[in-house]
């Protein structure tokens, strides 16, 4: 009896170990698979962007019916590396014969391209491709005159968007302006680009082709800015250009924790303008949160012990094995309960992380995009239409640019809300003083001699940049905003220590905060009472909480002597171990490097 006890206890101990161990592979294999469907419908989404982004360009641009310089450089003006992250450059280019390089060469600089040189290189076919539009969005070089038929990737994108009227992104190449770069600092590139069609209604020949419009995008930054917030540190991701005669690693995405092979990386294909690309995926070690518990040892470690006790217990008193049986019955299945409950738990958190994703991906994919050319185009009504309004059509404009400017706030305020919790620190060491002297600076210049905003001494505190100067510019705006109306705004910003943190004071003499409402005033979309007839979304204080927690901080508001609110805010002076240390005349185009 007491050999059959042993032999089925350790049995049902390893049956209870293999059991946990798959259900641990399925439940990682799951999460990988998930994981890798977000990342590739976030780069597939952010490509999507950066197209309807250039054919709307290309559609400003054909329905101009004499592109001139200063035209082009308003168009493109919205254009930056914050909006297309990535992005190098957008251009015109032109296609010309050799014989029509001095007339292509003078209609441009009769158009305001005063120092444009062509400068062509030898081609079997005489037949050229030149740079006469340039805009560089990282600081580079211009590409002027320069003649991109050598570049074959460049040079095969642009004939097949011709043919197909559409956009078509180019195999990987390097680009010309990276041609002096060390070759480890030379990413591989890529080049979209969209055919020009005139559309204006004075165009001699609407319909008639006039060239493309190019946007070239580095392939590194634009993986690492595409997915860096929902791939985290949960998986790698390795981005592969199949059309390229070798394939080969065009970016990567390489996480802080250890990458694994199991599970097996996934392979996924992504579809671009009239191409592929290709994803592999890697897990890490922070893929399942507590998948280092190693349950199928605990399940023996469990297992091997209970298989003891039953067997002293039968060696002892043969008479209590059906209650040592129904012990370890009810052992096993509290066990699988547990189990249970744990992965409800986990299913809860993946739900609310991809609801989280998802909201992020409709404000910057969704709604940024379309605004962004609303406001774009208000704008230049305002500038170039408006003298020819009368002054109810002014009038009118100006709500819709307005509205249009208050709904970019709110939007801007709700993402760097939903992305407070999840962005990577870049942890540096930062001068306080010096963040809130440029802050300052700003908000008086806002309003000259109205606004007096007094920094004393700060300390530098290790932590990121970029968002502590979101801490302080949300706190000193919201002092001078909420000062009542025919008062001067009066902000001082001062600190003292506070054990192993440091303390910062904003202070002012604005319209207070109700005692009752300081514990609320932290979270999003609460308000103050008082605060009603001020512009605002809600969300500046919420994420200014969300940072300052980040980094191990807190934040509270107190009465201020005299008048006003006091919020204040803690940082540790010390690093966590956690956070990172860190044609011809009539016709024209457009291509960009």
């Amino acid at each position: 009896m007491l050999t059959l006890v042993v032999a089925l206890g350790l049995f049902g101990t390893a049956l209870a170990a293999v059991a946990l161990h798959r259900a641990d592979e399925d439940r990682a294999a799951r999460a990988l698979s998930q994981q890798t469907m977000i990342v590739a419908q976030t780069v597939a989404a952010e490509i999507r962007r950066y197209s309807t982004s250039l054919s709307d360009l290309a559609a400003a641009v054909g329905a101009q019916s004499r592109l001139e310089s200063a035209e082009f450089t308003a168009i493109v003006a919205a254009v930056d590396r914050q909006r297309l992250p990535g992005a190098s450059g957008v251009a015109v280019v032109v296609p010309a014969r050799t014989e029509q390089i001095p007339a292509v060469q003078r209609f441009w600089r009769d158009r305001g391209d005063d120092g444009l040189t062509l400068r062509p290189v030898p081609t079997p076919s005489g037949e050229h491709l030149f740079v006469v539009l340039h805009r560089s969005l990282d600081g580079g070089d211009s590409l002027r005159g320069r003649d991109v038929t050598v570049i074959a990737p460049a040079t095969e994108a642009l004939r097949l968007s011709q043919q197909t009227r559409q956009v078509t992104i180019s195999t990987t190449y390097r680009l010309m302006k990276d041609a002096g770069l060390p070759t480890a600092q030379q990413q591989l590139s890529f080049l979209l680009a969209a055919p020009v069609y005139s559309t204006s209604p004075a165009a001699s020949d609407i319909g008639e082709f006039r060239g493309w419009l190019a946007l070239t995008l580095r392939g590194e930054d634009f993986l690492s800015q595409a997915i860096s917030v929902v791939a985290r540190d949960a998986v790698g991701v390795t981005l592969f250009d199949t059309g390229a005669r070798t394939p080969l690693p065009v970016a990567s995405w390489r996480p802080r924790a250890p990458l694994r092979d199991d599970p097996a990386p996934r392979d996924v294909a992504v579809p671009v303008p009239q191409r592929t690309w290709r994803l592999v995926v890697r897990p890490t070690d922070r893929l399942m949160p507590g998948a280092d518990m190693h349950l199928d040892l605990a399940a023996w470690v469990i297992g091997t012990v209970l298989t003891t006790l039953l067997a002293g217990l039968t060696g002892t008193v043969l008479t209590s094995r059906n209650r040592a049986l129904r012990r370890v019955d009810e052992a096993t299945t509290a066990l699988r309960h547990d189990i249970e409950r744990r992965e409800a738990v986990e299913q809860q958190l993946r739900q609310r992380e991809a609801e989280l994703v998802g909201f992020a991906g409709i404000v910057a994919h969704d709604l940024r995009s379309p605004l962004a050319r609303i406001t774009g185009f208000a704008d230049f009504l305002r500038e170039e239409a408006a003298a020819r309004l009368d002054p109810v059509h002014r009038d009118f404009l100006e709500r819709l640019y307005g509205g249009a400017q208050r709904m970019q706030v709110l939007i801007d305020d709700l993402l760097d809300y939903a992305t407070a919790e999840n962005r990577t620190l870049n942890t540096t060491m930062v001068d306080l003083k010096a963040l809130a002297d440029e802050v300052a600076h700003e908000r008086q210049g806002a309003q000259p001699g109205d606004t007096l905003i007094v920094v004393d001494p700060l300390p530098s505190v290790p932590g990121d940049a970029t968002l502590l100067r979101q801490v302080l510019d949300n706190l000193i705006g919201n002092a001078v905003k909420y000062t009542a109306e025919g008062h001067q705004p009066y902000v001082r910003i001062s600190s003292r220590p506070e054990g192993d943190a440091v303390r910062i004071d904003v202070a002012d003499r604005g319209i207070g905060v109700p005692e009752e409402q300081r514990d609320a005033v932290f979270t999003a979309f609460a308000r103050a009472a008082g605060s009603e007839a001020y512009p605002g979304t809600g969300l500046g204080l919420a994420i200014v909480h969300r940072i300052v927690e980040r980094h191990g901080g807190r934040t509270g508001v107190d009465d201020n002597p005299g008048g006003g609110s006091r919020f204040w805010f803690t940082l540790p002076l010390a690093a966590r171990p956690t956070e990172a240390t860190a044609a011809a005349p009539a016709g024209w185009a457009m291509a960009g490097q």
